[in-house]
């Protein structure tokens, strides 16, 4: 018996709408925090960085996996496929993140200073 391909799913416009305003609310929340600067989360600090930019990193990532979920179909897929996708990104960014903020760690320092030298 042949696997049958139809599916049955909900009003795609609907879908689409939902994908839409969900993006747009964590848009909007990123230009008004970007915009205020609120002190208690620019004066926060957590883990070396300010608490602004750790929310400005979550909802970008949170933005870029909801678009691979609804764009890319991902929700579609099987588990195995969707955790190879999304656990490598999230090594990915996290390495990247890593990366950048011990890079911009020791430039910071040098423009401070004027020399820093790492001894290992």
């Amino acid at each position: 018996m042949a696997h049958d391909t139809t599916h049955q799913h909900g009003s795609a416009t609907k879908r689409i709408w939902t994908v839409f305003a969900i993006l747009s609310v964590v848009t909007i929340v990123e230009v008004v925090f970007g915009i205020l600067k609120p002190a208690f989360l620019t004066d926060t600090y957590l883990l070396g960085m300010r608490l602004l930019n750790w929310i400005f990193i979550i909802l970008t990532i949170y933005k870029a996996y909801y678009i691979a979920w609804a764009f890319m179909h991902l929700e579609h897929e099987t588990k195995g496929l969707r955790r190879a996708i999304v656990w490598t990104s999230i090594f990915l960014i996290s390495y990247l993140i890593f990366i950048l903020l011990t890079e911009g760690g020791y430039i910071h320092d040098i423009y401070q200073t004027g020399h820093v030298a790492w001894d290992f």
